[in-house]
């Protein structure tokens, strides 16, 4: 393990205000290009990158390399995670950002297929893959910089911070594509769509300066110096002593993930190919429940204080599973009215916070060795890939039924709440009790 050269001596206060910017904004950055990419495969890139002819096998297509991203997402969530329990959090947030915002960038200057044939989606494919094995870190060690820095009564709070950046970067891409899908069509598919991402090199530049300035955690800095003259084996200790915390992480991201992607991104692309809903409707509704999301994220964060994380975690599943055929029936009317009520329900309270619970509860599965391998594999391996797969999956069985029916997506949500309740029931913060907040510890440990 390779301790980090002395800070200056810093108060509690100091350090939290330092680190909070450093977080939200560089998860805003970082999944402002996620979550683009996720839009522009649903809408433009199957016209773009592939050749012309069924529309829907297209969009088929480029929703598969959305899921490409998410199959490198477990080798980055394992590698920077370990070196984040190796070399610190702080090294492993700076670079990450550097991969996914350079690779976005580069997507934006992609040929397509009309003048480079099959080597247009290849590349894209590439990109896409550097993506995802930057992503694969971002959230993992970003809850663990959070609730690192928190203490006990306020980790639900701080926990949430990262979930606070996702939606924000999920405001501003959808956002966009929501100004760009009410422009020109012919704009759009020519020079529109490259537009966000040739802005990540700008973004990326921002991020990574706010990121360089952030301290590095006082539990990390603690155990690198009473750790001087061993050999950091994280993964090791992981699987060996930690395996049950890692079972817990990869049941709860593999139902949030395939959920909460199938919630706005499978119904972006339902919406517009067998809806003939306009585009920037959806779009739109996923603005107004990214909004809605920036509000709920922070409260949620205060409810976990209070009641606990497992507590909010669990609430969370059962609603997905409540919502799973009313969420279908609201995009059926084609009305913007509901179909925007099931996206704010859906993306805009439930999911968000789902996640915003996710950063104390997940955390707190690990001691600080292994804390950033921990949340880096369990939540890439578990739901990395679920998360690339659901909407691929929820797009396949629409197509391939004859009245494009969707109660078998409502059963793919009944089966990700499923996993959510149980994940969270099987809570091991009892082994690590001075890791849960109060609130958490009165529930594993009743009086």
């Amino acid at each position: 393990m390779t301790l980090p050269s002395a800070p200056p001596a810093r108060s509690a206060s100091t350090s939290r205000k330092a680190v909070g910017p450093a977080v939200v904004i560089g998860s805003a950055l970082e999944w402002f290009d996620f979550y683009l990419y996720a839009s522009m495969a649903a809408l433009v890139f199957g016209r773009v990158f592939f050749p012309s002819g069924d529309p829907a096998a297209a969009t088929l297509a480029a929703m598969a390399t959305f899921a490409v991203g998410f199959i490198a997402r477990p080798f980055g969530g394992i590698v920077f995670g370990v070196l984040g329990d190796k070399i610190g959090r702080k090294a492993v947030l700076s670079l990450t950002f550097l991969l996914m915002g350079i690779s976005s960038g580069l997507i934006g200057l992609l040929p397509t297929y009309a003048s480079m044939g099959i080597f247009a989606p290849i590349l894209l494919v590439v990109l896409r893959l550097a993506q995802g094995l930057g992503a694969g870190a971002e959230f993992g060690s970003a809850i663990a910089v959070s609730y690192e820095h928190a203490e006990p009564e306020t980790r639900g709070r701080l926990g949430s911070w990262p979930a606070l950046g996702v939606n924000i970067g999920l405001l501003l891409s959808s956002l966009t594509v929501a100004l760009l899908t009410s422009l020109d069509k012919e704009f759009l598919y020519g020079w529109g769509w490259r537009v966000p991402f040739l802005a990540s090199f700008a973004l990326v530049g921002l991020g990574y300066l706010v990121r360089r300035r952030m301290p590095e955690t006082p539990e990390f800095e603690k155990l690198a110096r009473e750790a001087q003259g061993r050999k950091a084996r994280p993964l090791r200790s992981l699987i060996k002593s930690d395996w049950r915390g890692l079972a817990v992480v990869m049941a709860i991201t593999i139902g949030y993930n395939g959920v909460s992607y199938i919630f706005k991104t499978f119904s972006l692309s339902y919406l517009s190919e067998f809806r003939d809903v306009p585009a920037n409707i959806g779009a739109f509704g996923i603005t107004l429940a990214s909004a809605c999301a920036i509000i709920a994220v922070p409260i949620t964060g205060r409810l976990c204080d209070a009641v606990g994380a497992r507590t909010i975690v669990l609430t969370s599943g059962v609603l997905v599973a409540v919502l799973a055929f009313p969420f279908f029936w609201m995009l059926n009317t084609e009305q913007r009215g509901y179909i925007w009520i099931a996206l704010i329900l859906t993306t805009g309270v439930v999911v968000p916070a789902m996640l915003a619970a996710q950063g104390t509860l997940l955390a707190q599965q690990f001691p600080t060795e292994v804390r950033a391998s921990g949340l880096g594999a369990g939540r890439e391996i578990g739901g990395g890939l679920s998360g690339g797969l659901a909407p691929l999956g929820a797009l396949a069985l629409v197509t391939a039924s004859p009245e494009h029916a969707t109660w078998g997506v409502s059963l793919l949500f009944v089966a990700g709440a499923a996993f959510i309740v149980i994940g969270a029931l099987c809570d091991q913060s009892k082994r690590l009790p001075d890791a849960a907040p109060a609130a958490d510890r009165a529930v594993a440990h009743p009086v």
